[in-house]
């Protein structure tokens, strides 16, 4: 009965911390689920206008987004972003930036091996356009041994030998490009196709193989024609333009404005500037002065731009994290705010609880030991009741029964049968008062010493010698009575079991005190017994008792070969 009180404001206690741990999951999903919503419609956002080129608000757009992606650690969306962003940078030119971006990207882009080739990609491309050519190749080459389908191969080759043919490496880019333009594959990729045969043939071309070079870098230039595709046009333009410029300077001039001209349909800045650059080098001097000026002016314009641009991208970074880390501040101090007043209003409730529940616990425990205490003095005084009467059982029912036996059939008037009988009867006495002995109350006053040695000395008979050996003088005093009683007890316990099954004649019994623990040893030279029959000789209750005053109780014995326990008790 006492139980069902505490079970039921116990989980009163439960449901209620439950319920307030619920409502805030509740809350925090929910601002989960608003924070996920809001940033997917950011990223879809600038997607859109990175389509319409508008890459200074794309790129706010991307940066906004992924500062709560970060939060909801939704690493697929903030990679992508990332990348997104790299490309932006590049695109203006801020290859150093972008690289920053990228290298931020990798470690989210684990799960997703297309992203890591894209990072890949656009690693290589900052690499190339800031002349470190040989990490260029490096990134480029990671993607050729990565992807396994041989469509995804022509880009990095591409790369490669774009990036051998700004070293003048042309045989390396020949090896490369030659067997990847007879590969099947690429029939199917009209657009990369046409990009491989325009290198292939200005690669030709500059390593003293124009026969060969020029039809491909012409074929190229037909097939791009023919799909519009102006701003591929530019590269044939200019691979035209340098091929002749050594043969025929008119038709290298005017591959050159016509690379220049698409460059400006497409708004391609840095194609622009490579014509009018190659212009300047290869016109008369009045026409020289007139690209000079426009390419001033155009690179001037497109260094501003970028430079601009480039502060803009690092305090769009600044301005967005700065306003994410004050939201972030606002939103703790509500969250602060409103668990402060939640904790408030439930700290009486709390308290009220808390007091009740442990005055009932202090009820339970009360009411547990008391029960515990109970089991065990009723566990105890069974045993002892069972002990006693199996002592009478095998040591007195059957002298008795014979000596009534005895009496009713012999003439006790027979001064020798007498004699018999009243010895039998003596006998009888002495085992009784024995077992009256054994189970009377122990004295632990100050008597205890000398009654627990007259008691082990008791022992001692014709046959069995018994030494006691003190080593260092134990102040029983000190002792606590439960302890006095659990030795008492035990010793006896192990002197009726040397008595009944040891087959002993000498038992050596030692006392001494340590700093912090009582030892008592006792060994015999007995017949020894196996551990199985050290439980059914009755020690385990000795065992049980020593345990109870939180000492140790160990034997050490093996057949035949004597019986040692030692007791170790805490003072």
């Amino acid at each position: 009965m006492q139980r069902s009180p505490i079970i039921f404001y116990f989980f009163l206690i439960l449901f209620a911390v439950s319920c307030q741990k619920e409502t805030q999951k509740q809350e925090k999903d929910s601002n989960i689920t608003i924070d996920q919503k809001t940033a997917n419609d950011l990223s879809s956002t600038a997607d859109t206008l990175f389509d319409a080129a508008k890459y200074d608000n794309a790129y706010r757009k991307y940066n906004a987004a992924n500062l709560l992606f970060k939060v909801q650690k939704d690493s697929n969306n903030l990679t992508y972003n990332l990348i997104k962003m790299a490309k932006i940078q590049q695109i203006v030119g801020d290859y150093a930036g972008s690289e920053e971006t990228l290298i931020e990207a990798i470690p989210y882009a684990v799960s997703k091996p297309e992203y890591k080739l894209a990072i890949q990609n656009l690693l290589g491309i900052n690499s190339k356009e800031q002349k470190n050519y040989e990490d260029a190749i490096g990134y480029y080459n990671y993607i050729l041994e990565t992807v396994a389908t041989p469509k995804l191969k022509f880009t990095p080759i591409n790369n490669i030998a774009t990036v051998y043919i700004e070293q003048a490496r042309y045989p390396e880019a020949i090896a490369l490009l030659e067997p990847a333009l007879k590969m099947p594959e690429l029939d199917s990729l009209p657009h990369k196709k046409v990009i491989l045969m325009d290198n292939l043939g200005y690669a030709q071309a500059k390593n003293g193989a124009p026969k060969i070079g020029l039809p491909l870098m012409e074929e190229a230039l037909v097939l791009r024609k023919q799909a519009h595709n102006l701003y591929g046009c530019i590269e044939s333009y200019s691979h035209l333009a340098d091929f002749y410029k050594s043969i025929n300077i008119q038709k290298s001039l005017s591959y050159a404005q016509l690379a220049l001209h698409n460059a400006k349909e497409t708004n391609s800045v840095d194609e622009q500037l490579q014509a009018l650059s190659f212009l300047m080098r290869n016109t008369a001097t009045n026409s020289t002065n007139t690209y000079a000026q426009e390419f001033v002016v155009l690179d001037d314009s497109i260094k501003k731009v970028r430079n601009n641009a480039k502060n803009q991208f690092a305090k769009i970074k600044y301005d967005a994290t700065k306003a994410n880390l004050e939201n972030i501040e606002l939103k703790e101090k509500q969250t602060a705010n409103a668990l402060e007043i939640q904790t408030e209003r439930n700290k009486s409730y709390f308290f009220g609880f808390g007091i009740l529940f442990l005055l009932l616990a202090i009820a339970f425990l009360i009411h547990y030991f008391k029960n515990k205490n109970a089991k065990e003095l009723l566990q105890a005084s069974y045993i002892t009741e069972t002990r006693i009467s199996k002592q009478l059982h095998d040591e007195l029912a059957n002298d008795v029964y014979y000596a009534m036996t005895f009496a009713q059939n012999q003439d006790l008037q027979n001064p020798t049968k007498m004699e018999t009988l009243v010895d039998n009867l003596d006998q009888i006495y002495k085992r009784t008062r024995n077992i009256s002995k054994e189970n009377n109350v122990v004295d632990t006053g100050e008597h205890f010493e000398l009654n627990l040695k007259q008691m082990l000395s008791s022992y001692k008979s014709n046959t069995v010698e018994v030494i006691l050996k003190t080593e260092n003088s134990i102040d029983w005093s000190a002792v606590d009575d439960h302890k006095k009683i659990a030795i008492q007890r035990v010793l006896q316990e192990l002197m009726v079991n040397m008595q009944k099954y040891s087959k002993a004649n000498f038992v050596i019994i030692g006392f001494n005190s340590e700093e912090k623990r009582l030892l008592i040893t006792y060994s015999d030279n007995g017949i020894g017994c196996s551990q199985k029959l050290i439980l059914k000789n009755g020690l385990q209750n000795a065992e049980n008792r020593i345990h109870g005053i939180k000492g140790l109780l160990t034997f050490d014995t093996q057949t035949h070969k004597g019986f040692k326990a030692k007791i170790i008790i805490p003072k």
